[in-house]
C-alpha cells in the first residue's frame, strides 16, 4: 500500500463530510419550502486493498481505504404519497361538494322571513283572511301582493340558482385548465429528468416538484402513479418518470385500455381533459376518449359535475339541476291548479273564468316566468273569493284557493303531478329536507376526509420533512468528522514529512 494512501483516505473523507454538511445546508435553507424532501448523502466504503489477484501482496488481510458519497437520496415512503393522494381526492370532492350545497342553502334561505315557505304561508292567510270578508277592496289588495310576493320569491330562487349554475360551469372549465396545465408541467419536469438521470444523477429538486404537482393534480381528479425508467443507465434507486393514470373512486381504471393523462412512453405523452363537442358538463373528455360522467373519479372537477348536474344523474343526487327542474315542476304545478279553482270561482262582478297565474301559455310556466296577471293586478275585484254567480258575500271560493296549499294535484290524465299524497306545501318541504340532510352529510364528509387527509400528511410529514433539530444535530456530527479527518490528515502530512525530511541525517 501507497505511503500516501493516508492522505487519500482523509481527503476523501473531508470531502464526503463536506457533501454531507452541504446537503445538510440545502435541507435547513429549504425547511419552509413547499413540497421538499429531506436529502441525505448516503456512505459507502470504497473498495478494499488489495483485490483478489495472483500478485496480491502478502499481507494479514484487506484494508479499507476509506469512504465516499455514494448517492444524495430523498427520504420518501410512495406508500404514504399513494395513501395521501387518495385522501386528497376525497378531500377535494366533499370539500367543493360542502361549499357548492352551502351556496344553494344561501339561495333557498329557509327558514326565514323572505323565504318561499313563509312568502306562501302568508299568502295563504291573505286567502283566508279574504274569505272572512270577501267584499273587502284591501283584503283584496292583500291577496294580490301577496301573490306578487310568491311568484317574485320563485323569480329570484331560479334566476339565482341559474346564475350559480353558470357560476359552476365557468368554474369547471377553470379547474378543467387547471388540471391540463398541471399535467403540462409534469410533463415538462419529466422531460428534464430523462436529461438527467441518465448521467447517474438523481433530480431530487425535480422530482419534488413534480411529486408537488402530482399531490395538486390529485385533489382535481383522482389519480394513480406508475413509474417508468428513464434510461438504462440511470441509477438504480433513482425515481424515474411518471405516468399519470385517470382512475375512479375505487382506485381502479375507469376504460379499457386505461386513460393516462401523462405517458412518457407514448408518442403523445399528454392528454388533456376537455368537454365534447356539446359543450355539456356531462360531456368530458381525456384527447378522443369520452368519459361517462357516472364514472368520473373523486376530486373537486368530480363535485363541481355533480353539484351541476347532468343528464342520467341519480335521483337521489341533489345539484342545482335538479333543484331548478323541482322549483319549476312546483311553481307549474301551484299555479296551474290555483288558475283552475280560481278560474271556476266569481269575482266582485260575476266575473269567471279568470286565471289569477301567468303566463297564459303553460308550456312557458315555470319558477323564472311565473308572475300574478297585470289584469288582477290593476283590478284586485276580478280575485274570485265566491264560489256562487251574484253572491259577493261568499267567501267559499278563497277557502278552495287557500286549500291548494294541502291538496294533491293531478294532471288532465289523473296523474299524481308531484307525487302521491304530496301536496305543495309537502313537495316545498321535502326539497329544503333534503337539501339540509344533504349539506349535513357534505359538511361530515368534508370534515372527515379532512381530519383523515391531515393524519396521512403528518404521517408523511413526520418522514419527509425537515427537522431543524435533526439537521442541526447532524450538522455537528458531520463537522467533528470533518475535523477528525483533517487531524488525520495532518498526522500522516507529519509521518510523510518525518521520513522525506528528517530520515538518514544521522552522522552528516
Amino acid at each position: 500500500m501507497s505511503t500516501f494512501n493516508g492522505l487519500e483516505m482523509a481527503k476523501r473523507a473531508l470531502f464526503t463530510q463536506q457533501s454531507a454538511i452541504y446537503t445538510t445546508g440545502h435541507n435547513i435553507s429549504n425547511a419552509n419550502t413547499e413540497g421538499y424532501t429531506r436529502q441525505r448523502v448516503n456512505f459507502e466504503t470504497t473498495s478494499a486493498f488489495p483485490t483478489g489477484s495472483r500478485n496480491r501482496p502478502e499481507i494479514p488481510g484487506q484494508m479499507g481505504t476509506g469512504v465516499k458519497a455514494g448517492s444524495v437520496e430523498r427520504i420518501r415512503d410512495q406508500f404514504l404519497d399513494a395513501q395521501y393522494r387518495a385522501e386528497n381526492s376525497k378531500q377535494g370532492y366533499w370539500d367543493t361538494m360542502s361549499g357548492a350545497i352551502s351556496r344553494m342553502e344561501e339561495v333557498m334561505n329557509e327558514p326565514s322571513e323572505s323565504g318561499l315557505d313563509n312568502t306562501m304561508d302568508k299568502f295563504w292567510q291573505s286567502l283566508q283572511d279574504l274569505s272572512v270578508n270577501p267584499e273587502d277592496s284591501g283584503a283584496r289588495s292583500v291577496v294580490v301582493q301577496r301573490g306578487i310576493a310568491v311568484s317574485d320569491t320563485f323569480n329570484y330562487l331560479s334566476d339565482s340558482l341559474n346564475t350559480m349554475k353558470s357560476d359552476l360551469e365557468s368554474e369547471i372549465n377553470v379547474t378543467i385548465e387547471d388540471a391540463n396545465s398541471i399535467v403540462r408541467k409534469i410533463n415538462s419536469i419529466n422531460n428534464q429528468i430523462k436529461e438527467v438521470e441518465p448521467h447517474g444523477y438523481q433530480a431530487n429538486d425535480l422530482y419534488d416538484e413534480r411529486d408537488r404537482l402530482i399531490d395538486e393534480l390529485s385533489g382535481i381528479v383522482n389519480v394513480k402513479v406508475h413509474r417508468v425508467e428513464s434510461s438504462d443507465s440511470a441509477p438504480d434507486n433513482a425515481a424515474g418518470l411518471s405516468k399519470i393514470e385517470l382512475v375512479g373512486d375505487d382506485g381502479q381504471s375507469i376504460s379499457k385500455p386505461p386513460i393516462y393523462l401523462v405517458n412518457p412512453e407514448a408518442d403523445q405523452q399528454t392528454q388533456e381533459i376537455h368537454l365534447g363537442e356539446s359543450g355539456s358538463v356531462d360531456d368530458l373528455m381525456v384527447g378522443d376518449k369520452e368519459i361517462p360522467a357516472i364514472s368520473q373519479s373523486n376530486g373537486s372537477l368530480h363535485a363541481l359535475i355533480n353539484a351541476h348536474g347532468y343528464e342520467g344523474q341519480s335521483e337521489n343526487q341533489l345539484s342545482f339541476t335538479r333543484m331548478l327542474n323541482d322549483l319549476d315542476t312546483m311553481a307549474k304545478a301551484f299555479a296551474e291548479e290555483f288558475n283552475k279553482v280560481h278560474s271556476e270561482g266569481y269575482g266582485l262582478g260575476d266575473t269567471t273564468d279568470n286565471n289569477f297565474f301567468g303566463p297564459e301559455d303553460s308550456d312557458a310556466l315555470n319558477a323564472g316566468s311565473i308572475n300574478v296577471l297585470q289584469s288582477i293586478i290593476d283590478d284586485p275585484d276580478l280575485v274570485a273569493a265566491s264560489s256562487k254567480e251574484g253572491a259577493a258575500g261568499n267567501g267559499e271560493n278563497a277557502l278552495n284557493l287557500a286549500a291548494v296549499s294541502d291538496s294533491e294535484i293531478k294532471n288532465d290524465e289523473g296523474e299524481f303531478v308531484l307525487g302521491e299524497k304530496t301536496s305543495v306545501t309537502s313537495f316545498y318541504e321535502s326539497l329544503i329536507g333534503s337539501l339540509g340532510v344533504t349539506a349535513q352529510e357534505a359538511n361530515r364528509m368534508s370534515e372527515n376526509t379532512n381530519t383523515l387527509r391531515t393524519q396521512v400528511e403528518e404521517n408523511r410529514q413526520s418522514v419527509s420533512s425537515v427537522s431543524l433539530d435533526e439537521e442541526m444535530s447532524n450538522m455537528i456530527k458531520f463537522q467533528h468528522a470533518y475535523n477528525a479527518a483533517a487531524r488525520s490528515m495532518t498526522t500522516v502530512d507529519e509521518m510523510i514529512d518525518r521520513i522525506i525530511n528528517n530520515m538518514g541525517l544521522v552522522g552528516r
